[in-house]
């Protein structure tokens, strides 16, 4: 156990953010696993586990959390995913600081409230499901990229289009090149694992943007 107080104000003051989470207390296993594959599918984070919404050191039973967290690791998050956990001293209450890594393996998979396994990722201080389109970018990182880059009619359409404009979604795009949503996401996959192309996300639509 740490008594590192000023690290952990200092973490609070910042508030929920793209790479933090305050949770008040873990009673579902599974919904942790949601929040687990949003920053593993993104670029990593912690939670912070005892601390209420608005900031509030409520304090927790640091061995029980600690379980449940471990339990929607390896039994609720696929792959399993490997978590590094540390409790805090806090006020007089114990606040347990839950890290994740960005995964090596994407997409990390976990139940919704059917029981489906889905992908999630974070957007600024929420746990949003990740696209179709999304997922197939991610699944497609596995794979080696082409040699050589060779733009076809309609993604040099979407380019002209994407240095002038903000972003377009995957709708958007079919309509703009006159092809089927299937052709569109195809091209936009095979875009971003070109590195020609990046997703991002606005009012939970995902948007087709140029990579930096």
């Amino acid at each position: 156990m740490s008594r590192s107080k000023g690290y952990i104000e200092e973490l609070i003051a910042q508030g929920e953010h793209e790479h933090q989470d305050f949770k008040h207390q873990i009673s579902d296993a599974k919904k942790i696993a949601r929040s687990i594959s949003a920053f593993a599918n993104h670029s990593g984070g912690h939670l912070l586990v005892g601390v209420k919404d608005n900031g509030r050191i409520a304090g927790v039973s640091s061995d029980e959390e600690a379980y449940m967290v471990e339990q929607a690791a390896t039994m609720y998050c696929k792959p399993p995913q490997s978590l590094q956990w540390r409790v805090y001293r806090v006020e007089g209450k114990n606040v347990l600081k839950v890290d994740i890594a960005e995964a090596t393996e994407k997409p990390v998979l976990a139940p919704d409230e059917h029981g489906q396994w889905r992908a999630y990722f974070r957007v600024n201080d929420e746990n949003i499901l990740a696209s179709a389109t999304h997922v197939k970018v991610m699944n497609s990182q596995r794979e080696e990229e082409p040699a050589e880059i060779v733009f076809t009619e309609s993604e040099h359409l979407l380019l002209d289009y994407l240095a002038t404009h903000g972003g377009i979604t995957l709708s958007g795009y079919a309509r703009l090149a006159h092809i089927s949503r299937e052709a569109a996401q195809r091209s936009v996959v095979d875009l971003c694992q070109m590195n020609v192309l990046r997703l991002t996300y606005h009012n939970n639509q995902c948007l087709i943007v140029a990579a930096d």
